[in-house]
């Protein structure tokens, strides 16, 4: 389960901001997740909470935005919705597309004290 080790470069990161701009505590943290990310949000919110136990984020909520996958077809130059990372493009059939979006995980915002 990478979960684990994802949640926590997250902490590691939180506590990084947590020195610099001198916050408390994490009273929330909103990730966004790619379709392709292969990462599960179920696994995500138990790892989290199982992570930031006796750390500043003990007791955050975690939110979890979904981000759709989107790609760029050069054959037929249209940007398509995709459930999966090799599909082909639902317009031309036209193999490979170019990955735009939805193959990332990032932070996007945190409330803190």
């Amino acid at each position: 389960m990478h979960e684990i080790s994802l949640c926590e470069s997250i902490i590691e990161t939180v506590c990084k901001e947590a020195t610099l701009e001198r916050f408390c505590r994490v009273k929330s943290i909103r990730l966004e997740i790619g379709r392709l990310s292969c990462v599960n949000p179920e696994a995500m919110f138990f790892a989290f909470n199982a992570v930031a136990k006796d750390t500043i984020a003990d007791g955050a909520v975690l939110f979890i935005d979904a981000i759709p996958a989107k790609a760029w077809c050069k054959h037929c130059d249209a940007d398509v919705e995709i459930m999966q990372r090799y599909d082909a493009c639902p317009h031309c059939e036209y193999y490979p597309l170019e990955i735009k979006q939805g193959d990332a995980m990032r932070i996007k915002d945190m409330e803190v004290e």
